[in-house]
């Protein structure tokens, strides 16, 4: 994490001068101690961030549980009941975490979260314009659209026009083009140095020049940072403590219980939208989170604070400020305590109108035209939920929004039917051990837990097949997932990935970083002993009906400039007995000799050597098979033409089973057939001086072998 200080520094700083008014302008709203919302602040910061494993998230006072906490205050009677309820919704949380009930972000479809992105993209927008111009009647956190002043959203920007001040539009109007133009110069370099700090410096800088030169556009104390300054040694009586006094009162438990299912919702869904727009795209485990949230809540209960949770806003100031790790959620939290106590003159003069052009361009980051085009060109089935969502959100809250936005996904899912699961399978291959994920029929969201939990917990340095081949419908959720797992997670733990069968509808194609086929160091490593190993265990999967996809097209392209077998299979030229199929191999895999009888001749020995010598095969195979007709006609004595070069070799083995029962022809057939590859085996070594060399030393191994045409299975002697 110290390694990338140089990144977070300057982040946690534009973080902590965005939260410090929000932290302030919540406690109001909630109607608490305005020193509870910076001891929020703080322990969303400095607990919160230490104990999360996101690096992304920012954690402080939960704007959307203002009604709630105001609500409860009154319900309870007292601030210090109310601490006692938030204290008991931190145990919940912790027993919420512990009890894995973090997977329901997982369930969370991909167009709501990207909903909720926008939506909060547009509400800074709608909600920073009053800001922005010097009309700053309302508290910076208030994301509602019915206001406490009995306006909404909208009718609050109707009356903008009438209160704007000059010299906070020059400031905002200016610090806008700034933002938008500062990664389009060679200043985007100075990573140290973030164009939201520079904007807040320079708001502060241009009223001061205001004040000693152009009075008219000063602008005044009301519509600047408003921080009361709190002295250490007075901390201890502003402080609030928890009243434990009605711990048995009904009441109490209910608004923990409430506190603490709103709070986890709330982190979670913030927490997959901060990963959502994670330019790392790096996974946060939301069990941990809920742990450390219900630390942080304990935490704010023992010490007056309001509850905590994970804030969207902060958040995607923070990764859009170039952050790399938690340590800048850390810092700001840090800061939060020290400005309290010591810079609170200096923070006083930054104008509002500063803050309201970072908020006003984040906005825009999250709810860019290119996101609204993305989601149309997916189809109905994700742009209609992904509106609906930013609807709910813009005109109810944060919390109701999402769940409206939840239930019509619901409904587009269950209108496109139940999609089935998915299979993985795990084959131990002579390349290695190669993971493979095929989807099935039809793969949506509810599938996305799982999936993503079996490909981010693939080990480093893995080979993964995810095969769609057979799916009539990948839902986007999912082909968000691969996108991910491919191009970002799986170069990041050195995974090689093949994306197999997905069309074109889809908006993937496939991806081939690897082919599953003999590359020369994989053939080096290989021992005689483990080439034989793989050919028996690939006839067991042939067997079992079982085998491997081969992806021809792909081993075609892949073998194109050289071959590196590792067998060297001489057969019979039956139909049945293709060895590539028999024994599961790839293309590539194995050189294969055929020829009628299995009989051997000098043309077929220099081939054997050309594969051992020259191309690296390490085993011989001669293999026979049952019932076979070329053993047939030379026990009938067919010596017809050409056939008699085949039938004559074949006389030996028939000559060796003079003294054999013939009460069952086809035994008899069999047994000559064994003898005969037995005796071709034999012919190997004693006419081959290159394989009789490396056998004796055991580079080279020679194995007899036998297919029975009826059941396919295939025994070897050595």
């Amino acid at each position: 994490m110290l390694n990338k200080i140089k990144y977070d520094f300057p982040a946690s700083i534009v973080v902590f001068l965005v939260a410090l008014p929000l932290c302030l302008g919540v406690a109001l709203a909630s109607g608490a101690p305005l020193l509870s919302g910076l001891i929020s602040g703080m322990i969303g910061g400095v607990i919160v961030g230490f104990l999360s494993s996101s690096q992304t998230s920012v954690s402080g006072p939960a704007a959307g549980l203002t009604a709630v906490v105001l609500n409860s205050i009154t319900q309870l009677g007292s601030f210090e009941v109310f601490l006692a309820a938030v204290m008991l919704a931190g145990v919940f949380q912790v027993l919420f975490g512990v009890f894995r009930g973090g997977f329901i972000s997982a369930y969370i479809p991909s167009n709501v979260i990207k909903g909720l992105l926008a939506a909060i993209g547009i509400i800074l927008i709608l909600k920073q314009i009053p800001h922005a111009v010097g009309f700053d009647i309302d508290a910076e956190d208030d994301f509602t659209f019915l206001q406490p002043d009995g306006e909404n959203t909208f009718s609050e920007l109707l009356k903008v026009v009438n209160f704007v001040l000059p010299g906070a539009l020059i400031i905002s109007s200016i610090s806008l083009v700034v933002l938008y133009l500062w990664d389009k110069t060679p200043l985007k370099k100075f990573r140290f140095f973030p164009s939201s700090l520079f904007v807040v410096l320079f708001g502060v800088g241009m009223n001061q020049f205001f004040i000693h030169y152009f009075p008219g556009l000063v602008i005044g104390e009301t519509h600047l940072v408003n921080i009361p300054k709190v002295n250490f040694g007075d901390l201890g009586s502003l402080l609030k403590y928890p009243d434990f006094s009605q711990i048995g009162n009904y009441k109490v438990w209910f608004v923990a219980y409430t506190i603490a299912v709103i709070a986890s919702l709330e982190t979670l869904l913030n927490l997959e939208a901060v990963d959502n727009i994670d330019p790392q795209k790096r996974h946060s485990p939301p069990n941990r989170e809920l742990i450390a949230q219900g630390i942080g809540n304990i935490s704010a209960g023992i010490l007056g604070g309001i509850p905590v949770t994970s804030v969207i806003v902060r958040s995607s100031i923070n990764i859009q400020s170039g952050n790399r790790s938690k340590v800048s959620a850390i810092l700001h939290g840090v800061f939060l305590f020290v400005s309290v106590f010591t810079i609170t003159p200096i923070l006083n003069l930054i104008p509002l109108s500063s803050l309201a052009a970072i908020l006003l361009y984040t906005g825009y980051k999250l709810a860019k035209v290119s996101l609204f085009k993305e989601m149309f060109a997916k189809g109905k089935n994700q742009f209609f939920p992904f509106v609906a969502t930013i609807i709910a959100i813009v005109f109810t809250d944060l919390f109701v929004g999402i769940l409206i936005g939840l239930a019509i996904s619901i409904l587009f899912i269950l209108r496109n039917n139940y999609k089935n699961p998915f299979t993985v399978e795990k084959k131990q291959l002579h390349m290695g051990e190669t993971l493979r994920l095929e989807l099935s029929n039809q793969a949506t969201f509810l599938n996305k837990a799982t999936i993503k939990s079996t490909l981010w917990n693939v080990p480093s340095g893995s080979r993964v097949i995810i095969d769609a081949s057979y799916c009539d419908y990948v839902d986007h959720d999912i082909l968000e997932v691969i996108h991910d797992f491919q191009n970002t997670v799986g170069p990041k733990k050195n995974i090689q990935v093949n994306v197999i069968g997905i069309r074109d509808k889809y908006q993937l194609t496939d991806n081939i970083q690897f082919v599953n086929v003999l590359d020369k160091k994989s053939q080096e490593k290989l021992t005689p002993d483990e080439i034989l190993e793989i050919l028996k265990q690939g006839n067991e999967r042939f067997v079992d009906g079982q085998r491997t996809e081969k992806y021809y097209k792909h081993q075609v392209n892949a073998t194109s400039d050289g071959q590196y077998p590792m067998a060297v299979v001489v057969s019979c030229i039956d139909s049945r007995t293709s060895p590539e199929i028999i024994f599961d191999a790839g293309l590539g895999d194995l050189v294969s000799i055929r020829v009628a009888g299995n009989i051997i001749n000098d043309e077929i020995l220099g081939s054997i050597e050309i594969a051992c010598d020259k191309l690296g095969a390490k085993l011989i195979l001669v293999m026979g098979h049952s019932k076979c007709g070329a053993i047939k006609l030379a026990e009938a004595s067919v010596h017809d033409g050409k056939i008699s070069s085949i039938t004559n070799k074949i006389d030996l083995a028939i000559s060796q089973c003079e003294h054999h029962s013939k009460e069952s022809h086809d035994e008899y057939i069999d047994t000559i057939s064994w003898l005969n590859v037995h005796n071709s085996v034999s012919e190997i070594v004693d006419k081959s001086e290159y394989v009789h060399r490396n056998a004796e030393i055991g580079k080279l191994k020679l194995v007899a072998a036998f297919y029975d045409v009826e059941t396919g299975r295939i025994r070897f002697e050595r």
